[in-house]
């Protein structure tokens, strides 16, 4: 029996491709096409790599203090500090609590220094990636002043600061990467909100930041903070995703909520 072949058209994109292919082929040629379609058409770089740090909503090296009551919705720890410089309760927690001692929130503390240990490392690789990447789309923009605009997917690049005084918008699809690397401290004004549209998700946001960051008071934040000094999260202030630093984190009755890896 002669094979059943004919000749079919792929599309992918603008390119046409016809050859003779088996009808049991087709299909997963056409898969295959669609794969590759819509892996092209995710916008801006590649996404940072957070390790093991990606497990955590909130990770510190130096202490988490907070004024309750908060919400956590994740895995919270601080390492190399004792477990004694997490100041979060068991009832704030919808995750594990991770500890290098047996100090920390009793009863639902887990000393782990291994696994601490590897996720603070993977928190400093997570920052020097998104540090070093270079050729930025956007440099300086709005001269470290963004409240009030919608930004794209890109790398921006800013030498100093960077403020947020009034809403801003992260527009783009799923698949789409934002990473913001800031020289000095981030500031969000209070009562402001980052907002997302187009389908972005904040597991897809990376903000790299040298100095301290601040969001204000019953703020909205949204992305993942790889902060090289403090996270100060003020009265009533929300977050969709991670609070990573390298040293403390402060909160003060707030929502933070650890987005889908």
């Amino acid at each position: 029996m002669k094979p059943n072949n004919k000749q079919s058209e792929v599309k992918c994109g603008s390119v046409n491709i016809t050859k003779r292919v088996s009808a049991s082929l087709l299909g997963a040629a056409l898969a295959l096409c669609l794969t590759a379609a819509n892996i092209a058409a995710a916008q801006g770089p590649v996404p940072v790599d957070l390790g093991q740090a990606g497990h955590f909503a909130v990770l510190s090296k130096s202490g988490i203090t907070d004024v309750p009551a908060s919400a956590i919705v994740g895995d919270v720890g601080t390492s190399p500090i004792t477990g004694a410089a997490l100041l979060l309760t068991c009832g704030e927690v919808s995750g594990k609590i991770y500890t290098v001692d047996a100090a920390g929130p009793l009863p639902c503390r887990v000393p782990d220094p291994a696994f601490l240990t590897t996720a603070v490392g993977d928190m400093g690789f997570a920052y020097n990636d998104a540090a070093g990447r270079v050729g930025p789309d956007f440099t300086e923009l709005g001269a470290g002043e963004i409240g009030g605009l919608t930004l794209e997917p890109g790398l921006y690049k800013w030498g100093t600061g960077l403020l947020i005084s009034t809403d801003v918008t992260l527009s783009g699809g799923p698949d789409d990467v934002w990473i913001f690397q800031v020289a000095g401290t981030l500031n969000q004004g209070n009562a402001t909100r980052v907002t997302l549209a187009g389908g972005a998700l904040p597991k897809n946001i990376f903000w790299q930041v040298a100095g301290a960051v601040t969001i204000g008071t019953t703020a909205h934040f949204e992305g993942v903070i790889l902060a090289k000094t403090m996270i100060a999260v003020n009265t009533g202030a929300s977050v969709n995703g991670r609070l990573l630093a390298q040293t403390a984190v402060t909160l003060q009755m707030n929502a933070v909520t650890q987005p889908a890896r």
